[in-house]
Order: structure tokens, then sequence, then C-alpha cells
């Protein structure tokens, strides 16, 4: 950005106090914004779209009444095994996830929902780019062929995103943040490593201790001056 331009810039900045961008006339500030594979992914592209996408085709299939009960019934029915959440007959039911809730959902979601899909492969092929995407992108280290695999899924998650236009109520998929977030993940994960080094997982673990425990600690009654004193004991 040149000089000129951030002068331009600042014009809308509030009278009488400084602006940040003043004094860094030369700063891009999309490069100072990193990937967040738990808002950015877990939560926005699986759950906020992808799922709901999807509950809304399956609706068009069986029913708005009785798919619901469906996909319950489906991942009821999943075997029992090591590593994986048995969620029971109330999943839909479900109306507040945790982070770690949307990552025992992914590692099931493919098998739960493969019988409701027979006869739509292609929707199923994008709901395997899409975990495919997602877990690639948690790899601890990256190297070039899984930076490759990364870029295939994602081509894979172009080509077949169209499908669900017809459950976005303006007809549209480009002005969706977290989708487009997807196109810069192999950029920042070169620039700046791997994914777990900006995600918020890590920032949502001490909310236990600097939050949730001062909160149980007090009498739930004008909480947080009383939060912040035990914090600060």
């Amino acid at each position: 950005m040149s000089v000129e331009a951030a002068n331009n810039v600042g014009l809308w900045k509030f009278e009488n106090r400084p602006n940040f961008a003043d004094a860094y006339a030369g700063c891009n500030i999309y490069a100072s914004i990193n990937i967040d594979r738990r808002n950015q992914l877990l939560k926005g592209v699986f759950k906020d779209h992808t799922w709901e996408w999807m509950v809304d085709f399956l609706k068009d299939i069986y029913g708005a009444e009785k798919v619901l009960e469906l996909i319950d019934e489906q991942f009821f029915a999943l075997p029992r095994f090591s590593d994986i959440r048995q969620f029971g007959d109330k999943l839909t039911r479900v109306k507040q996830w945790t982070g770690s809730e949307y990552k025992d959902m992914l590692k099931v979601w493919l098998a739960g929902l493969a019988p409701l899909l027979k006869g739509h492969p292609n929707y199923l092929k994008f709901l395997k780019l899409v975990t495919d995407f997602i877990l690639i992108a948690g790899y601890h280290s990256h190297t070039e062929t899984t930076l490759r695999y990364l870029q295939d899924a994602l081509h894979g998650i172009s080509r077949n995103i169209h499908l669900f236009l017809p459950y976005r109520h303006n007809q549209s998929i480009s002005k969706i943040p977290k989708i487009h977030s997807l196109f810069h993940y192999i950029e920042c994960i070169k620039e700046m490593g791997s994914a777990d080094n900006s995600d918020t997982e890590v920032s949502e673990a001490a909310h236990k201790n600097l939050i949730k425990d001062g909160y149980r600690a007090s009498n739930k009654v004008d909480y947080i001056p009383k939060m912040l004193r035990w914090e600060t004991r």
C-alpha cells in the first residue's frame, strides 16, 4: 500500500484518535491474518455449512419430518470401537457443540450418512473431500506430498460445491468467508507453518482455568467481579 493510499484510508479515522495504519503505511494487513482450523474448518466449513446443506438435501429426499429421525438412527447404529464416540440417538437434537465433538463427529459422519446417500455418489464424494481437507490440514507437519493432497481435495471441493447452491438463500457460495479461507490454507502453511500453530483450540483450553472454574467458584450473582478477584488470588 502506498503512502498516498494509506492517507486516503485514514480519512475515516476517529477525530483526535491516532489511526493504527498511519504508522504502518506499507503494512499488508491480510498477511497478518492466519488460518484457524477450529473455527474456519470444524465449526464453519464442516458444521455450519456442509452439515446443514447435507441435512437440507436429505430433507428433499426423505421429507423434513422424517429425515432427522433417520440420521439419528444411522448414527445410533454405528458399531462401538476404540476412540470412536457414540452419539446415541439424539445427535440432531444437540444445540451446542464443542471443538472435541466436532472432531468426533468428523470421524463417523461418512459412515453415518453413506446409507442415506445411496444413488447420490457426488454428494458422498463431496463429504469425503471435505473430510480429507480438514484432516490433512490438521497435520502437525507437512511435506510437498501432503500439500499436494490438500490441493487435490480443494480442487474436488471447488468442482462439486455447486451441488449445494439450491440450499443457499442467495444461490451463491462465493461470499462465504470460511469457504473462501480454504484457498489460503496451503499458502499460509508454507509461510507460517502447520495449522496447529494458530489454532484457537489451544486458547480454548484455557477457558477452563480462566473462566469456567472462576464462574463455578462464585455464587452466580454479579459473577464477573468475583471471577476477576478469583483469578488474581
